[in-house]
């Protein structure tokens, strides 16, 4: 990946919707070879997707509850079961296996707290397993980014 490149994914995040024409034009190419780099991105997986971000709050998904989860298992069985599972609830938006003192991090977002507590008892109970879940709500966002620092 040369500079070009870093320069088409910096340009990228910050507006998708950039044409091809004008992505070419501030990274100094012609439409055809800038369109080949971004095909190349893509077909490599560097770049994943192209999506809108959405204001969570207007669409009435104001809560952002961050869960702690230890288990008590680790085979392979439940990890897929595990992963299947939180993968299916359209409330979790990440999911991170841990290292550390909690074995997984979830992000959930929900319209309010009664949304929510429905939430973690389809989790308990579809998951099982779990020997500790720890919520914490975020009180405010002060800053949330898809934007990777590329250089």
């Amino acid at each position: 990946m040369d500079n070009t490149d870093k320069r088409i994914l910096n340009l990228l995040q910050a507006d998708s919707t950039l044409s091809m024409s004008e992505l070419a034009a501030q990274v100094n190419l012609s439409t055809t070879p800038c369109w080949k780099r971004v095909k190349r991105l893509e077909d490599e997986g560097i770049i994943k997707a192209r999506v809108a971000l959405v204001d969570s709050a207007k669409v009435e998904l104001g809560v952002s509850v961050f869960v702690h989860i230890k288990t008590q298992r680790h085979d392979s069985e439940w990890l897929d079961h595990f992963a299947a599972t939180v993968s299916s609830f359209d409330e979790v938006v990440e999911c991170y296996r841990m290292a550390g003192e909690w074995d997984y991090l979830l992000r959930i977002v929900a319209k309010d707290i009664e949304s929510f507590d429905r939430f973690y008892k389809k989790l308990v109970n579809q998951v099982g397993g779990l020997s500790d879940v720890t919520s914490s709500f975020a009180m405010e966002e002060i800053k949330s980014t898809t934007r990777l620092p590329i250089r």
